[in-house]
């Protein structure tokens, strides 16, 4: 097979050229030449035969097209099963990131090996030999009698195997290991990961196999790479939490086939990832006596209700410019919350370093958190500590009003199932009765009676 031709295509302009250099010709454009391959002129529509005559192409109305029924394939992990939508679809591809050391290659061979009993499946390493993950299974206790390993990084000779097994399951760790002979830059590279990942993507639409791809992280989380790359795959899902931590969360992003901010909870053991069904429990602390600055609140990811713990810290700042730290929290949203604290409540803390913290390495991002956060921070300011059997969720606008929040009564239910007996929520999301079970609901409408409502 003949070498196909590489160029150097311009990231700003457009512009093409023989060969890499520092600076664009054409727009001045500093270190923005990447390599890519050269499209033949023969291979375009234009030079290959094509006419002009549209007349055999037409348009369908989308009603005619045949329904099939969606098929899924269950990974045998409920929590992953959830964060897909329900399972694994046949052709897609599902990309995985997050910090090294967080569990992503253990979720992997847990999942290939639990589906090798089912369905032909095949497991490509490109950073780890054959003994490494054999070790890791035997660590692990897997079935992997029926598990088929590949140890190789060229993407050509990857494919070329898979098309002699034929896997249902496919897995490669990771995509910035993977090279193809068409191009002369290093693996890991930004066209590199490009074009490797179009071709795995396209053997499986192809061959109808449902992929696992493994990405690095950048320093600030997010996935190494072209962006490009999460383009091109139907699912991208997220590691979240400490390494050093024993939970792990995983989140999906962009989901073609399900719904997205769904939330999977493991934790680690010394048997690889075990699924946490009821999350609010490991995130729900239980002082021995009450403390100032604590607070429940109810959130809501994907399509289930959880309680988290809120905590915040406000101590007198000597600092000209006083810190807002937050972990878990938009820290932009706790800036303005202490803004309408200060106008529409009268409490001023310009002069006080505010920290907040979301217990269990949760990052809420809802604006449910709002009510729950001005509590806790207000609980720590004035030193008194809130019920222990207290909730509390709700919007809070620059108005000072309180807004309702979606799937108020499930967050309700959710609470009246952990023995709470009180909750603090927007007058939008009150039940009619004011109860829910034995627990009692406290509808507000202003921040100034959420306040008289806290003790």
């Amino acid at each position: 097979m003949a070498k196909q031709k590489s160029v150097y295509s311009c990231t700003s302009c457009g512009a093409q050229a023989s060969k890499w250099a520092g600076q664009c010709g054409d727009c001045g454009a500093w270190n923005t030449l990447q390599e890519a391959v050269a499209q033949a002129v023969s291979d375009h529509p234009r030079f290959s035969g094509y006419s002009g005559d549209v007349t055999t192409i037409r348009a369908e109305p989308l009603i005619n097209l045949e329904e099939e029924p969606e098929t899924r394939v269950s990974t045998g992990v409920g929590e992953l099963d959830r964060v897909l939508g329900g399972g694994l679809v046949p052709g897609s591809v599902t990309l995985i990131g997050g910090d090294p050391g967080i569990g992503k290659s253990t979720l992997l061979t847990q999942t290939l090996a639990a589906l090798s009993q089912r369905l032909p499946t095949l497991y490509v390493s490109g950073e780890e030999s054959r003994r490494q993950v054999g070790l890791r299974a035997r660590r692990l206790n897997l079935p992997v009698d029926k598990l088929k390993l590949l140890t190789e990084t060229g993407v050509e000779r990857m494919i070329k195997v898979a098309q002699q097994e034929m896997p249902r399951v496919m897995a490669v760790d990771s995509i910035q290991t993977v090279y193809t002979g068409i191009l002369q830059s290093a693996p890991g590279s930004v066209a590199q990961v490009r074009e490797s990942a179009a071709q795995l993507v396209r053997f499986a639409k192809q061959t109808n196999t449902a992929m696992f791809l493994i990405g690095h992280v950048t320093k600030d989380g997010t996935l190494a790479g072209p962006r490009v790359l999460e383009h091109m795959v139907d699912t991208v899902l997220y590691f979240e939490g400490d390494p050093g931590s024993r939970y792990r969360i995983i989140r999906a992003i962009k989901n073609r086939f399900g719904a997205v901010n769904e939330l999977g909870v493991f934790a680690m053991t010394d048997k690889g990832l075990r699924e946490v069904t009821n999350p609010s429990a490991i995130f729900l602390s239980r002082h021995e006596k009450p403390v100032p600055g604590s607070i429940i609140m109810v959130t809501r990811e994907g399509s289930r209700p959880m309680l988290v713990e809120v905590q915040a810290l406000v101590d007198e700042s000597h600092l000209n410019n006083p810190r807002r730290v937050t972990l878990g929290h938009e820290q932009n949203r706790l800036a303005m919350l202490l803004a309408v604290l200060h106008r529409h409540a009268g409490v001023a803390m310009y002069d006080h370093d505010v920290f907040v913290n979301v217990v269990g390495g949760v990052r809420v991002s809802e604006t449910a958190a709002d009510l729950p956060v001005l509590r806790a921070i207000l609980s720590s300011y004035r030193d008194r500590a809130l019920p222990e059997d207290m909730v509390a969720f709700g919007e809070v606008g620059l108005a000072g009003e309180i807004r309702p929040v979606p799937n108020g009564e499930e967050r309700l239910n959710e609470a009246a199932k952990h023995g709470f007996k009180r909750a603090i929520v927007p007058r939008g999301n009150s039940p009619a009765k004011g109860r829910i079970g034995d627990m009692k609901v406290i509808a507000v409408q202003r921040l100034d009676e959420a306040i008289e409502q806290v003790w």
